[in-house]
C-alpha cells in the first residue's frame, strides 16, 4: 500500500495493549508491537515516507521518583513494555525517518478509562481504583495535534508527548465523575489489591525536553467531558 500510494507520512497508531494478556501471548504483542512496525518503518524508508511510531510510558520500570525524560534508559517489566520497546528499537534501526512518540495514559475514546469509570459508576458498581501508579492523563486530540505539528516542523527521533500533570488512576477516576455531575465515591486502593498477571509502572509520569507539556490534563477531560453532556 505504501509503495502505491507513496505516502508523505505514516502515522502508525496499531498496537496490541492487552497489558495483562500480553504476559500469556507474547509472541502475538511482539508480532502487532515489534515486527509489525518494524516492517512498516522499512516500507516507509523505501518508498522515502516519515513514519510516526507511537510508543507508551511501559518501556520505563517505573522505579525513579521522577517522571521520565527522552535520554533515560528503558527498562521494561512486562510483556507488553518489552514488545513496545523491542518495536522501539526496530523502527529507529532501519534507517528510516521517524518521529517516535511516546505518551501515557490516553483517552477519549469510548472504551478509555474515563469512560470506563462512567459506566460502571452508572451501573452501581462499587469503584476501587489504584492510588500508587501515577501517569500523565493524556487527551487523544491533544496527542493527535501534537503529533501533526511535530512532524510539520521536522522533528525525528524520541519525544515524549504528555498532558501537563501526573496524577494517579483514583483521582483521575474522581476528576472524570466530578466533571459529569456523578457522586459515585471512589475507594483508593493499592496495587497489591487487584491480583493482575503483569506488573505496571508505579512511576509511568513523562516529561520532555525535546518539546513541550500538552495542556493540563484536567483542562483536556473538562473539554472530553463537555462533549458528554
Amino acid at each position: 500500500m505504501i509503495a502505491d500510494r507513496r505516502p508523505e507520512v505514516v502515522f502508525n497508531c496499531a498496537a496490541y495493549n492487552a497489558v495483562d494478556r500480553a504476559e500469556k501471548e507474547p509472541a502475538l504483542a511482539r508480532a502487532i508491537n515489534a515486527e509489525g512496525p518494524g516492517h512498516v518503518a522499512a516500507a516507509c524508508r523505501r518508498h522515502g515516507a516519515t513514519l510516526v511510531h507511537f510508543s507508551t510510558n511501559f518501556v520505563f520500570d517505573g522505579a525513579d521518583d521522577k517522571p521520565y525524560l527522552e535520554a533515560d534508559e528503558p527498562s521494561p517489566i512486562s510483556a507488553y513494555g518489552r514488545s513496545k520497546l523491542e518495536g522501539e528499537r526496530r523502527v529507529l534501526e532501519t534507517g528510516a525517518h521517524v518521529l517516535l512518540v511516546r505518551t501515557a495514559a490516553v483517552f477519549g475514546g469510548p472504551h478509555s478509562f474515563p469512560q470506563r469509570i462512567l459506566d460502571r459508576a452508572r451501573s452501581g458498581e462499587k469503584l476501587r481504583v489504584v492510588s500508587d501508579q501515577h501517569v500523565n492523563p493524556t487527551y487523544a486530540k491533544d496527542l493527535a495535534a501534537a503529533a501533526v505539528e511535530l512532524v510539520e516542523d521536522g522533528m525525528a527521533g524520541i519525544v515524549h508527548a504528555v498532558a501537563e500533570g501526573c496524577t494517579g488512576w483514583d483521582d483521575f477516576a474522581r476528576a472524570a465523575l466530578k466533571e459529569l455531575g456523578v457522586s459515585t465515591p471512589v475507594e483508593s486502593v493499592g496495587s497489591a489489591a487487584y491480583a493482575s498477571a503483569a506488573r505496571r509502572p508505579f512511576n509511568g509520569c513523562l516529561a520532555t525536553t525535546r518539546y513541550r507539556p500538552l495542556r493540563p490534563w484536567r483542562e483536556a477531560l473538562h473539554q472530553w467531558a463537555s462533549g458528554l453532556k
